[in-house]
């Protein structure tokens, strides 16, 4: 009985294979959609493609870069841009990550409108500067027991504009039966370094690109990785500034701080890094010397679980709970936030309560 359940089953699942396996032959060989045209931004560009593909695979092949996480599986919500016209009814696959008010803006998940017909989209303007790049890896530096740093040389293009506290996509290689994936990182070097591009990363267990990077990726090695994305950068107004981040959310901070020595930028700014001990904490030596660089910078580091007999003399506690000691008055503050939602939540809720505005509040949230 259980033997011929296991075969019904296999037969099942056989079949069910080979008829997805059909429907994408019929998609791609048997459907012949001809040339469509994508009007991007209100005729601000115009592409012909052959239909058939997906819109984020399509904007790619013509080096238009929509952030991508999941490699088109739709897993990720990245790849969200504006389908005004042209791009059919929402998929199943779409409906959780989008909201009432997505769908109201049509907004869609790029990999998964298929290109059938003339298309006209939206997207920010700033995704037109967005490159492929190839490079080598020519560092890697072990920060702490689970953060690396990666230097990579850029070869094609060899150099990179960005501003400080934006992201890339690096492109993971296929290893031991994983696909290749592409993840977001900040950048951590700094706009001048134009030649390179520095990011930080944090080991997530059975992370696909995290594991490649740490066991697999040696330095010498080709890489590829795409961008810049993100509008997460410090803004013009002078305003003091409260910077908060833990463990790789380190990576746009230290990027943006950097700059604004190399800039003269004298504004009031205070960062709050925060780590379980000291094992957790990097750049510390760097971030205190940047006091004296900075004269209105101050750094300070807060431990959560640092053993009660150490010879630490920082910070212990959670930042939202450190955090009165040094601002009384948040009104007048904007904040730069970079770390895991929980971090960043009790730390929005801490900065609000001292008057901090919404309005001036960015972040960067790992999920």
């Amino acid at each position: 009985m259980l033997a011929s359940i296991g075969l019904a089953v296999g037969f099942l699942a056989i079949t069910t294979l080979l008829l997805a396996l059909l429907l994408v032959f019929a998609e791609r060989r048997i459907l012949n959609y001809g040339p469509c045209t994508l009007d991007i931004n209100d005729g601000k560009k115009s592409l012909v493609v052959t239909g058939g593909s997906s819109l984020l695979s399509s904007l790619a092949e013509n080096d238009i870069f929509i952030p991508s996480a999941c490699g088109g599986r739709g897993s990720c919500a990245y790849c969200k841009v504006k389908v005004l016209d042209g791009g059919g009814m929402v998929s199943p696959v779409e409906e959780p990550y989008l909201t009432p008010e997505d769908i109201k803006a049509n907004v869609r998940l790029s990999c998964q409108v298929k290109v059938r017909r003339d298309i006209k989209l939206a997207i920010p303007d700033e995704l037109f500067l967005a490159k492929r790049f190839q490079g080598k890896l020519v560092h890697k530096r072990k920060l702490t027991y689970d953060v690396v740093e990666l230097r990579i040389a850029l070869n094609q293009p060899e150099s990179i504009e960005f501003a400080a506290g934006q992201y890339i996509q690096l492109e993971s290689r296929e290893y031991a039966g994983r696909d290749a994936v592409m993840r977001a990182y900040s950048v951590s070097s700094i706009p001048s370094d134009s030649r390179h591009v520095e990011v930080i990363i944090r080991k997530v267990p059975e992370g696909i690109c995290t594991t490649w990077v740490f066991d697999h990726l040696q330095e010498g090695r080709e890489v590829y990785l795409s961008g810049p994305f993100g509008d997460f950068k410090l803004s013009d107004t002078k305003a003091p500034a409260v910077f908060l981040a833990g463990g790789s959310g380190m990576a746009p901070i230290w990027s943006i701080l950097r700059d604004m020595r190399e800039r003269g930028d004298d504004r009031e700014a205070i960062y709050f890094f925060s780590g379980r001990n000291q094992d957790d904490l990097f750049f510390t030596e760097e971030l205190f010397a940047l006091e004296k660089e900075l004269p209105n910078f101050r750094y300070v580091p807060c431990l959560t679980r640092e053993d009660p007999n150490s010879e630490w003399k920082g910070e212990r506690g959670r930042i939202p709970a450190v955090l009165p000691k040094y601002i009384a008055d948040a009104t007048a503050y904007e904040a730069y936030l970079c770390g895991s939602s929980n971090l960043i939540d009790a730390c929005v809720d801490a900065l609000k309560q001292r008057g901090l505005q919404e309005t001036n509040i960015y972040y960067d949230k790992f999920e």
